[in-house]
């Protein structure tokens, strides 16, 4: 028997929209798309190959609005332009017999200014303008249209990205969101992205399309995110007609630091809090299949997504069903650019160890702190 056949379980979500097994790919930032933000050649290539055998294929954090571009050869779903890069990557996942959701973003203060005319946020920084209250409703309409255009590519769902210090965390960050309009309630701009986005599924009658929603559980600094305030955005997600919640970790295993029971792993505390509501799905440097097995097993997440180790290992979900553990690599080659098919920008970046890239062979790697 197969040792990792409970990850090859279905899950059905709320909506009666069933996923095939418990195995996520995780939202990559593959920096293959055009510099106009179409589909890419080099993209193309890079998820081609990669959705076999997965449940769920959430892709790059993809653009909603100018000014918020965040990474080079980042995609976008600004406009109608867009479409038809939309439309093939949805028919690449879905033919390779995965669930494809379209991850929409914005970089809000950490968008790139030789990338952007202007670097928009809650609050002004340097180099950095505040939003005005018309830009931020214009900007929850952006990611309505988004969801719009990806319903309209044949996306199954979206993932609304509110992690990783971006526009929507942003907002919700004490330490980044310091206005003194309707704004400056801090779930005010996350609950109304989440809003628009249903409502465009409600108006579009599409019930079986999947709204999930990625999110930060802390933050560094004085003001930041503590796990209180991540089970006061949990609380206020749960009140909303959402399929699933995705949290974005490092460390699978990283127990918490502020706002709760430091000797509790934060995703255990945040599962604890969703009490069974809506499935989590959990990741964090999780490279070999026993270590997706074992994360599953702690019943912390109901589904578990890889990311690092799919940039290794494309046909990763299809070695663990049959049986085929040992084939997984779990460290880069970097004499072997030809075996991962990655975008020239990306495999540029392994070589410099980024950390938020896979180990690299015959180096050091340390994992991110939050």
């Amino acid at each position: 028997m197969n040792n990792y056949q409970p990850l090859f379980q279905p899950l059905t979500f709320n909506n009666g929209v069933s996923l095939k097994n418990r195995l996520v790919v995780a939202p990559m930032t593959h920096l293959g798309s055009n510099d106009d933000g179409s589909l890419g050649e080099q993209e193309r290539k890079f998820i081609a190959n990669r959705a076999e055998d997965f449940g769920l294929f959430i892709t790059a954090a993809t653009l909603v609005a100018k000014g918020g571009k965040a990474f080079h050869g980042q995609p976008e779903a600004v406009g109608e332009k867009d479409l038809p890069s939309l439309q093939e990557v949805a028919e690449i996942i879905k033919s390779q017999g995965a669930k494809a959701v379209l991850q929409i973003h914005h970089g809000g203060n950490r968008s790139l200014p030789e990338l952007n005319d202007d670097v928009v946020a809650p609050s002004a920084s340097e180099g950095v303008r505040a939003l005005t209250e018309q830009e931020v409703a214009d900007l929850v309409q952006a990611f309505a249209n988004a969801t719009k255009l990806a319903i309209q590519a044949g996306f199954d769902g979206v993932e609304i990205h509110g992690a990783n210090g971006y526009l929507i965390q942003q907002f919700y960050s004490a330490q980044s969101n310091r206005r003194q309009d309707r704004w400056g309630e801090r779930l005010a701009f996350p609950l109304a992205v989440v809003d628009a986005v249903s409502a465009v599924r409600e108006q579009l009658q599409r019930p079986d399309f999947i709204i999930g929603y990625r999110f930060s559980p802390e933050e560094a600094g004085d003001d930041g995110l503590t796990m209180s305030d991540c089970f006061s955005l949990i609380d206020a997600l749960l009140d909303k007609p959402l399929q699933y919640l995705h949290v974005s970790l490092w460390d699978f295993y990283k127990k918490a630091k502020r706002g709760a029971d430091t000797n509790l792993e934060r995703i255990k505390l945040i599962h604890e809090r969703i009490n069974g509501k809506l499935p989590l799905i959990g990741v964090g440097s999780l490279f070999s299949a026993d270590d997706v097995l074992n994360a599953y097993q702690t019943g912390w997440a109901e589904l578990i997504a890889v990311g690092k180790t799919v940039m290794m290992n494309p046909n990763f979900a299809t070695l663990m069903k049959n049986g085929e553990q040992d084939k997984i690599i779990t460290v880069l080659d970097l004499s072997r650019a030809d075996q991962y098919g990655m975008p020239d920008r990306l495999w540029y970046l392994c070589g410099q160890d980024q950390a938020w890239l896979p180990p690299v062979k015959d180096k050091d790697w340390v994992a991110m702190d939050i």
